[in-house]
């Protein structure tokens, strides 16, 4: 169970942050820029909840999001160094990206189909969830460049859970649009 009693430490004071595994890392390294940006996308997901109203089952997907971001959060926060731990870190699980797959056809089947390109926009829940499309997909460049990096590693579900949410917005956000009815199409050279 995690317990915060005191939010200040004063130990980041310095420009460092301490990963869960125990060692600190400058605040603008790659590992603490990727997963802020999974919170940011966290904190994106809650407000775009706030517009989702009487979209109950949409609302119920967006909760759990939210909770597997923080495991996301967590699993990043921890590096997996390849050598054994004293304790299982809590890491994102092929099932959690399958629930997604599962959740994105449940809403896309109820969706008119696409016609053009769909500019951010709609709805006030659409167009919160397309922010949080947008960081998510950023978070996601993040993971795949430290990933990349010599000595880090990050898990091919972890990778695929990122990409896969930044599906599951765009296609909640359509779903928020009246299923697709109230999408803003993109008119290419609408305004030349």
């Amino acid at each position: 169970m995690v317990r915060l009693n005191k939010i200040y430490t004063r130990t980041g004071d310095n420009g460092t942050t301490s990963l869960v595994s125990g060692p600190r890392r400058p605040k603008s390294d790659l590992r603490v820029e990727a997963y802020g940006t999974v919170d940011e996308a966290n904190a994106l997901v809650g407000l775009a909840r706030l517009h989702t109203g009487d979209m109950a089952e949409l609302d119920t997907m967006l909760m759990r999001i939210q909770n597997d971001l923080f495991d996301l959060g967590a699993d990043l926060a921890t590096p997996d160094t390849g050598e054994k731990q004293d304790y299982e870190p809590l890491r994102i699980a092929a099932a959690q990206v399958t629930r997604l797959e599962a959740e994105i056809d449940r809403l896309n089947a109820e969706l008119e189909p696409l016609r053009s390109f769909v500019l951010p926009a709609g709805s006030p829940a659409s167009a919160a969830l397309h922010v949080a499309r947008t960081v998510a997909r950023r978070a996601e460049r993040q993971m795949v460049a430290l990933g990349q990096t010599a000595g880090e590693i990050v898990s091919r579900d972890a990778i695929a859970y990122i990409n896969r949410l930044s599906d599951f917005l765009f296609v909640a956000a359509r779903w928020a649009n009246d299923k697709g009815r109230a999408d803003v199409l993109w008119v290419p050279g609408k305004n030349r």
